[in-house]
């Protein structure tokens, strides 16, 4: 009877090989086939087509194609594209010092950095780059463009701009720059300090340590930390910041994978600074990946306070992959689960229904989890705060205006009209400046054009090749200009959020990234509920309470 039992597990585990070996091989030759048809169909593309194809723009392209039906985060990077993947994620490079735009063959300085080459140049937000050197920007493409601007540190390079209808030459020494993760901290008041958080960058722990300590000498006895808008970046890093306030040895966050090599759970290794102090976490739709698992994961032990809007709900993991001629490609490879055991992951890339729309997860219910002291938080669609700042939904108009060149152009043009501002702890637009907005808007529409009027515009001229116009253009003009009303009037379900947006861009002009976060840490709405329920004890706690 053994004997026969034996046989028949041996017969089981065979069958079982064999199958997963077939369809390994399946696999594997499918991928061999395809590959085969490519690469005869590029050969025979290479040899016959009749004009010069260039075989590197289009091997791109169609992997870009290939990726982006998967999901936004999964990448091919050339040679130019790994170096510009390593500066963002160590936060250093050989440059000027600004932050650009490339469009219609036109590079845009949109931010200047603080103590930069461009600063000390005297290069200012909206200057229009015309030529590097001897070269001709409009002959460039984008990545042609940052790859000419940047360079090792301490050479020279002659940019020829346009300021204000104005041609200048001005001459930039290049330099090492280090893109800070923490660009502000304070005391918001005797007891409650402030740190902004923008980035997880191989610095980020360092410098959100530096900050928190130097804040401790200071006085300070509870603590707000500032993530919204913060988009991610090295899991480490928000590992180690976790580690700062729950002890050693507790699971910050685990990723699960295909393959067991690349699943992990990663613990907190080291003794914590400060397991007691109260803290806020503040987050809003646009914090994301690293953002979440901080957030997430403390709000799990009960160990903060999270503050603000639901986060993005980014619970993908991707790793780079080193593939042949410098080039690599960084792919998603697991999802992550907070300490509670949720995945906060909002939009489902496998399955896109026909048309491409992407379902979100949380469409079909959010399942329930517990934290440490048994509250129920959700996984699924993000984080969700554990006091929620309600505010209006962003309608798509401000989301286009916001984007615009119209709005950047205000800003640059405001700049040159006021020669200098109140102290950003002073500053704060108000209403009538939201007037001289829309009021600029009105004049310069062409920069701010929703989708509705591309597509209004896109008829006409349509109409117009087709001989069908010439009796419609006082009607299209009447109908447009109706739409440019509307517009303006969707914005004001906005206001505040425009106001605020503004008061950003205006003050950056002035006093850089730092200058953004003295005004808020006075004037901004959440950083004051904050600072609120930090020094009322009483409601502090009662978040943490079932």
């Amino acid at each position: 009877m053994k004997t026969k039992i034996k046989k028949w597990i041996l017969a089981v585990f065979v069958t079982i090989t064999v199958a997963i070996s077939a369809g390994f091989q399946s696999d594997f030759f499918e991928i061999a086939k395809q590959i085969d048809i490519y690469t005869t169909m590029f050969k025979e593309l290479n040899m016959y087509y009749i004009d010069e194809v260039n075989p590197g723009e289009l091997t791109t392209k169609s992997i870009n194609y290939m990726l982006g039906n998967l999901d936004p985060y999964t990448r091919f990077y050339d040679e130019q594209g790994v170096e510009d993947a390593r500066i963002r994620a160590t936060g250093e490079y050989g440059g000027i010092g600004a932050i650009s735009k490339f469009k219609n063959k036109t590079v845009t300085i949109r931010e200047i950095l603080k103590n930069s080459p461009a600063e000390k140049a005297g290069l200012k937000p909206g200057d229009k780059i015309l030529k590097i050197g001897d070269l001709e920007v409009k002959d460039f493409k984008e990545i042609g463009v940052s790859s000419v601007l940047n360079g090792l540190p301490n050479t020279k390079v002659i940019l020829k701009i346009e300021r204000q209808n104005k041609v200048l030459d001005v001459e930039v020494t290049r330099k090492k720059i280090s893109v800070s993760s923490v660009p502000f901290y304070t005391m918001i008041d005797a007891e409650v300090g402030y740190i902004s958080f923008v980035q997880f960058n191989e610095k980020a722990a360092e410098e959100v340590k530096t900050a928190f300590l130097e804040l401790k000498e200071e006085g300070m006895k509870k603590l707000i930390i500032d993530v919204r808008s913060n988009p991610g970046g090295l899991l480490n890093e928000a590992v180690t910041i976790v580690n700062f306030f729950i002890p050693k040895d507790k699971v910050v966050v685990t990723t699960k994978a295909k393959t067991k090599k690349e699943s992990a759970t990663y613990k907190t290794r080291n003794e914590p600074i400060d397991l007691e102090i109260p803290l806020t976490i503040l987050i809003n739709n646009r914090s994301a990946s690293a953002s979440e698992i901080l957030a997430g994961a403390l709000q799990d032990y009960d160990r903060a306070v999270v503050l603000g809007e639901r986060s993005f709900g980014k619970g993908l993991v991707q790793r780079y992959k080193p593939l042949s001629y410098g080039t690599q490609m960084k792919l998603t490879i697991s999802k992550y689960y907070t300490p509670s055991g949720r995945c906060i992951q909002e939009l489902d890339y496998t399955n896109r229904d026909d048309k491409g729309n992407i379902p979100k997860f949380s469409d079909a219910g959010r399942e329930t989890y517990k934290t440490e002291k048994g509250r129920t938080v959700f996984g699924g669609g993000g984080i969700l705060p554990d006091v929620e700042i309600e505010k209006p939904t962003t309608t798509k108009t401000t989301e286009i205006l916001l984007n615009s060149d119209a709005f950047f152009n205000y800003a640059t043009n405001y700049f040159y009209n006021n020669p200098t501002i109140l102290e950003p702890s002073k500053f704060n637009l108000k209403d009538e400046d939201f007037d001289a907005l829309l009021k600029y808007l009105s004049k310069n529409n062409n920069d701010f054009e929703t989708e509705t009027e591309t597509e209004f515009n896109k008829a006409r001229e349509k109409a117009t090749s087709e001989n069908l116009g010439k009796n419609l253009e006082k009607k299209y003009t009447d109908l447009l200009e109706v739409i440019h009303s509307e517009k303006l009037i969707e914005l004001e379900k906005n206001k505040e959020e425009i106001i605020e947006k503004l008061t950003e861009e205006i003050v950056k002009r002035y006093f850089y990234i730092e200058g953004v976060y003295q005004q808020k840490a006075v004037f901004d709405p959440t950083i004051l509920k904050a600072s609120n329920i930090l020094n009322n004890n009483v409601n502090y706690l009662k978040v943490f309470q079932n």
